[in-house]
Parts: structure tokens; sequence; C-alpha cells
């Protein structure tokens, strides 16, 4: 059984349900992972760019592309449940 192949869109919205889902389900725990995993794919993926900048590797191109989704992804939900539930 294999896995299917998703679009950079359909990553980016699975990311989004999935980020919105935890931000209604707990404020409090949403706002910490943001805070911490938000940066630390936002680090990898500099590391990774500076590394590939450095020496030509395979890494495919849709491996930058998610890296970047999952650094936006955390942060455009939080501002959209911000929107929402401001009073």
């Amino acid at each position: 059984m294999s896995l299917p192949k998703l679009s950079l869109l359909e990553i980016f919205l699975i990311e989004i349900l999935v980020w919105l889902g935890l931000w209604v389900a707990s404020e409090y725990v949403a706002t910490l992972l943001t805070t911490i995993i938000a940066p630390i794919v936002f680090a990898i993926l500099v590391i990774a760019l500076i590394s590939e900048g450095i020496e030509r590797t395979k890494v495919p191109r849709l491996y930058f592309q998610v890296m970047l989704i999952s650094t936006i992804a955390p942060l455009l939900a939080g501002l959209v449940y911000w929107l929402v539930t401001r009073e």
C-alpha cells in the first residue's frame, strides 16, 4: 500500500486544518507549539539552505517547499484564529 502523492496546496491545507483544530481544542497548547515549532522548522530550513548553497545535495526541492509551508502554516493558523475569535 503506497501513500498518495500530495500537492503543496494539499499539504498546506492539511497543515492549516490540523493547526486550526489544535487552536480550537486548546489555545494554550497551540500557542506553545506555534512559538516552539515554527522557529525550529525555520532554523532547520535556513541551515539546510546554507548547506545546499555550500555543497549541492540530492535533497528534492519539495523538501524545502514543505519546510517553508511548515513554518508558515502554524503562524497563519494562529493569525486566522485570532482574527476570528477577537472581540
